[in-house]
């Protein structure tokens, strides 16, 4: 049967550096997915669960760590697998963590190629998953800049560990829009900062210097998304965050988020988070989450 693939909002703000989601659990039930973040996935107890990366399929042994870059596919299936005690820590960051310019120095030469490899998702040897993963496990007692430090002495000794392996195929990766547009950093700005009020297409449009039905071919032919969904999803990553971090109604933080009604909070967080907000929040209590 294909799989439906879902894109994924994470609830990272641009305010994070990184989040570590930690849970003990007897399956895997998150459908093929991709998000714009890298993720560094970390599984012990999980032999004979099938792992799927991009066009890449095979079934995984008790202890595997798996680096995903952004936009490639990817997912983790039960299949064969009989633990009722599979041990899963997942990071998640964003893709400019490290910007372009700071990655183009030489100590960061490692690093930089590790992430351009990670397009096709790497799987790290046995060995390297031993050594580093009591230092994934820590990383939640951490806090602050400590453990930003620490993820990025992470990130550098992965780079330079021997024996990975690549796992899908070179062509397969989803292409990666780029803005590289004043235009739409401008609008895009706009709408962070605005998210949680009313904001039209004549709003962005204006701020953009063009008119409605230009901006909206522009946008799309940049992003690849249309504006709608662009503010929908940037405030579905807003109401994700706050579902984790508190206690507030759903209506509440459909409101909070620059949603007019519930019922629409509720079928837009439905299609593009393929369960309610109120499931949601239930799956991230059974865990424990970190945002750094």
């Amino acid at each position: 049967m294909k799989q439906k693939l879902l894109r994924e909002i994470t609830p990272l703000t641009q305010s994070d550096c990184f989040t570590l989601f930690s849970r003990v659990k007897a399956h895997f039930d998150f459908p093929l997915h991709y998000h714009e973040e890298f993720e560094l996935n970390y599984i012990e107890n999980a032999k004979g669960a099938r792992r799927v990366v991009g066009d890449h399929m095979e079934e995984v042994d008790e202890l595997e760590l798996v680096l995903v870059g952004p936009n490639l596919q990817h997912a983790w299936f039960t299949h064969h697998c009989r633990s009722h005690e599979i041990r899963e820590i997942t990071i998640q960051f964003h893709k400019d963590l490290f910007d372009e310019k700071l990655l183009n120095r030489n100590q960061l030469a490692f690093i930089r190629t590790m992430f351009q490899k990670s397009s096709r998702g790497i799987l790290f040897s046995r060995e390297t998953t031993q050594a580093i993963g009591p230092r994934i496990q820590a990383l939640k007692d951490q806090q602050g800049f400590d453990s930003v430090l620490e993820l990025l002495s992470i990130l550098h000794d992965l780079s330079t560990s021997r024996n990975f392996r690549l796992l899908s195929d070179s062509s397969f990766n989803l292409s990666e829009m780029s803005f590289n547009s004043r235009r739409i950093e401008k609008t895009y700005d706009y709408m962070t900062r605005h998210f949680d009020k009313t904001i039209t297409l004549a709003d962005v449009a204006k701020i953009a210097g063009m008119t409605e039905v230009s901006f909206s071919r522009f946008y799309k032919s940049r992003t690849g998304n249309t504006f709608v969904d662009s503010l929908n999803e940037l405030r579905l990553g807003h109401a994700c965050r706050m579902l984790i971090d508190t206690t507030h109604s759903v209506g509440e933080i459909a409101y909070k988020c620059g949603f007019n009604n519930i019922s629409n909070f509720n079928r837009i967080f439905k299609k593009k988070k393929g369960c309610t907000p109120k499931e949601f929040r239930e799956e991230y209590t059974n865990g424990s989450r970190i945002f750094i």
